[in-house]
């Protein structure tokens, strides 16, 4: 099983932050991705748990199913296809600190083929932290 996390201090406040990584549709104004769709929606709240999004982004397309939806302090959500991977999950928690908030990406995958897991480890933590670096800029600019 692989295991990392990226976290990150933003100035702007957990609403903030949330308002932009709960609108799953919406993250094509500010991610470095083409296009998130929502093809299920979530309950109670559409972009909720068991919310289905296809993201596409740089040549992949993947599948991620909500499981976890609590405004302003948790979002999470597994892959359920598109990558060669499985038993992935990841928790994106906010919190606050000193300056702003603290956005803490939690991620656990196993890779398909064995020994591939510290390249896929690679590949996925440098596209969270395009997509950490963009949430910023956009945060502290809202």
């Amino acid at each position: 099983m692989q295991h990392f996390e990226i976290s990150r201090v933003i100035a702007a406040s957990p609403e903030t932050i949330w308002a932009l990584l709960a609108d799953h549709e919406g993250m094509k104004r500010w991610a470095p991705v083409r296009e998130v769709v929502r093809r299920r929606p979530g309950s109670p709240d559409p972009n909720g748990v068991g919310a289905i999004r296809t993201v596409r982004a740089f040549g992949i397309v993947v599948d991620e199913r909500i499981t976890d939806f609590d405004p302003g302090t948790r979002l999470g959500y597994t892959l359920v296809g598109g990558a060669p991977i499985r038993d992935h999950s990841a928790q994106i928690t906010l919190s606050p600190d000193a300056g702003g908030t603290r956005v803490v990406w939690d991620v656990r995958f196993r890779a398909l083929v064995p020994g591939t897991g510290w390249l896929l480890e690679t590949a996925i933590r440098r596209g969270l932290e395009r997509l950490l670096g963009a949430l910023r800029t956009r945060a502290e600019a809202s």
